[in-house]
């Protein structure tokens, strides 16, 4: 064995550690106990305490009252910094205020993140309607106006290859038809945007259009989720409002 690997190889697993503890955490979205971490993340007793303690020593951690950890607030700054550095998120927030103060509903920026989708950005609108995916968690594709946005594009064999057969499975059970997302994607690339309704909120119609960095497929998505009970001409004029953000942000302007 060379000495590159005998040296890279306990180094990689505690940078693997990292990363899967800080994965845990933003999974469960609240403190845990060491306990819980240990067998969340299933590497040693040992291990665990003492990343924990480099971490909290850094910054990334704090240990609460009652002994349990979350991020610190390092962690926020990053965050920020991410966000004030990344073009497309700083030149999308100032759009997606306007959009939800004007119309009354929550707009989203969505991207893929590895096999899943996840909302990046989120503003609130004034209206009652709120939906439940959240910031920064991660959810199956094929439950998404989105995902059938961010695909298009996509052999069908990368995209199988890309979704987990799992992920065809809705909250309630029901079975999303492979080859019906397939033409679905297909029909959302030719029209320039998604619409779902009912897929994991019952009450719920989604609406994605593409936003784009170049050649290549789209980048992100800018959503509008409403009621379903939204009429024909609501959804028409949420549409065309979409389109005209999108074509802001993807030329830059």
């Amino acid at each position: 064995m060379s000495r590159s690997n005998t040296t890279s190889s306990p180094r990689a697993r505690g940078v693997d550690r990292v990363i899967s503890l800080c994965e845990q955490l933003h999974l469960h979205r609240q403190p845990m106990t060491p306990k819980e971490l240990i067998e969340a993340t299933g590497a040693p007793r040992s291990s665990v305490y003492e990343l924990v303690s480099l971490l909290s020593e850094a910054g990334w951690l704090e240990t609460t009252s009652d002994g349990r950890i979350f991020f610190g607030r390092a962690m926020h700054y990053f965050g920020l910094d991410y966000a004030d550095h990344n073009d497309l998120l700083r030149r999308a927030r100032p759009v997606m205020r306007q959009l939800s103060a004007r119309f009354d509903e929550t707009t989203q920026l969505c991207m893929l993140d590895g096999d899943k989708y996840t909302v990046m950005l989120n503003e609130n609108g004034a209206r009652p309607f709120r939906i439940s995916s959240e910031v920064g968690v991660k959810v199956p594709i094929p439950w998404t106006a989105s995902g059938r946005v961010l695909l298009g594009g996509m052999s069908r064999e990368a995209m199988l290859g890309l979704i987990p057969e799992e992920d065809f499975v809705l909250p309630s059970g029901e079975r999303i038809d492979i080859e019906g997302f397939i033409a679905d994607i297909e029909s959302t690339r030719r029209r320039g945007y998604a619409m779902t309704e009912g897929l994991v909120d019952s009450f719920a119609c989604c609406m994605a259009v593409p936003v784009y960095e170049g050649a290549g497929p789209a980048r992100a998505t800018l959503c509008f989720t409403v009621g379903r009970d939204a009429d024909e001409t609501r959804r028409e004029t949420l549409l065309a409002a979409l389109r005209e953000a999108s074509c802001s942000l993807s030329s830059g302007e």
